[in-house]
């Protein structure tokens, strides 16, 4: 977060020959998207919101109740590092969602994050996040679609000549620094053509704009550089899936991690099954899991990187968390970071213990046996406006059928582009 004011943008934008603005925001599946306003119009953006047709929107409305408002949340400017500035810059603002009559809209998981996060500050169980996303580099056609050629035959950690995404990561990087998001390392994964990037810990909201951000930049950065990047879960079956770990930290009222760590653990443990279809939303998600040490059984440790909570010995007590090993990077932050802080914080209250778990258990194995236990889930709908549950879980019921009756698993380079991005 910028820290900026609504008057801070407004300065910025008049000293600083700001032409357009991007109003940004995610649909409920954690797409971006914008509507771009000249800068002349911000001022009017803060006051009285920018109308846009949400029933265009998958997940968002009936067409009979359609129009929806994006204001502008001032802490989040950026300008965009990779426009042209030759008619003046572009920045961006992400934005909260709401209805005509000022309420704001159930489908903003935003808004439903930023709220969950000043509870718990209130509450004095300040969480943080760190992710690490992974994500395959390929090449395109001559007509500029994508293929299921790796941009490389390079392995875990290799370097140059082998590792050809080193220029590129190393792009990104300068780039997100621009924008105010600093990452920890990056590197070459597993899989041909496969890169890491790990992010710096931030508060929840921060923590889930930066990777939208951060998965925008890529894959603008890798078209101007001939190629496509995917955040398919699985896009090739006899390679290594891509993860999105999500570390979880806090420091309750004495200021340690420890005391409340194997209460956060079992409380998402406890739910993990409820909550997967919100990290692993797609069907190709469950082709990932159970292979290339990605998670399936409910498992907690130390050391084994199979594990789907893993949590580090770590001396700093900075540095203690827990890190969730089942989602993916085809999730929607904000909705990923709601449920599992939720979770963790139920845990907490109810001092629960990982010795109390049912030994044995195992994550969904394909999305529609997912979606069926978020169905069932009250926890779920504790969490969740009903008017987001439904419809999240509709969408996905439709997306199992369309890939059960298109002959799935096979996956095509038209999935990559469309399926998800």
């Amino acid at each position: 977060m910028t820290g900026y004011s609504k008057k801070d943008v407004l300065s910025y934008a008049k000293e600083n020959d700001v032409r357009f603005v991007r109003l940004a925001f995610c649909d409920i599946f954690g797409q971006l998207k914008n509507v771009s306003i000249s800068a002349s119009e911000l001022e009017r953006a803060f006051e009285e919101g920018i109308r846009f047709d949400a029933s265009a929107i998958r997940g968002f409305l009936n067409i009979e109740d359609s129009d929806l408002l994006l204001f502008p949340d001032p802490e989040t400017l950026a300008v965009l590092p990779w426009r042209p500035t030759d008619h003046g810059r572009v920045t961006r603002l992400y934005c909260s969602i709401k209805h005509p009559d000022m309420t704001p809209f159930e489908g903003d998981a935003r808004y439903l994050l930023k709220n969950l996060e000043k509870r718990l500050a209130t509450e004095k169980l300040p969480m943080l996040v760190g992710t690490e996303c992974e994500f395959y580099l390929f090449s395109l056609d001559d007509d500029g679609n994508p293929t299921l050629n790796p941009m490389d035959s390079a392995g875990y950690l290799d370097v140059a000549p082998m590792d050809k995404g080193e220029n590129l990561r190393r792009e990104i990087s300068l780039m997100l620094e621009e924008m105010g998001i600093y990452i920890e390392t990056s590197h070459h994964e597993m899989g041909p053509g496969q890169n890491e990037i790990v992010f710096r810990p931030s508060t929840m909201l921060a923590a889930a704009d930066d990777i939208i951000t951060f998965k925008s930049a890529v894959k603008m950065l890798a078209y101007r550089s001939g190629l496509y990047a995917s955040f398919l879960p699985k896009p090739l079956f006899d390679q290594s899936g891509s993860g999105f770990h999500i570390s979880l930290s806090c420091r309750s009222g004495d200021g340690s991690f420890d005391s409340i760590k194997e209460s956060m653990a079992a409380g998402i443990l406890s739910r993990i099954r409820e909550i997967a279809v919100f990290l692993n939303p797609v069907a190709n998600s469950y082709d990932r899991l159970g292979t290339f040490e990605a998670p399936s059984s409910i498992s907690w440790g130390t050391g084994n990187r199979g594990l789907l909570i893993r949590m580090p010995e770590a001396k700093n007590e900075h540095a203690k968390r827990l890190e969730v090993r089942s989602a993916d990077p085809s999730c929607n932050p904000y909705l990923a970071f709601l449920l599992l802080a939720s979770a963790a914080e139920e845990g907490i209250r109810r001092s629960m213990k990982l010795s109390c778990l049912e030994e044995g258990g195992r994550l969904p194995e394909n999305l529609k046996e997912a979606v069926e236990a978020a169905e069932g889930s009250e926890f779920v709908r504790s969490i969740l406006p009903e008017h987001l549950v439904e419809c999240f879980l509709e969408a996905k019921k439709a997306d199992w059928h369309t890939a059960a009756e298109s002959g799935y698993p096979k996956v095509t380079a038209r999935d990559m582009e469309f399926l998800v991005t």
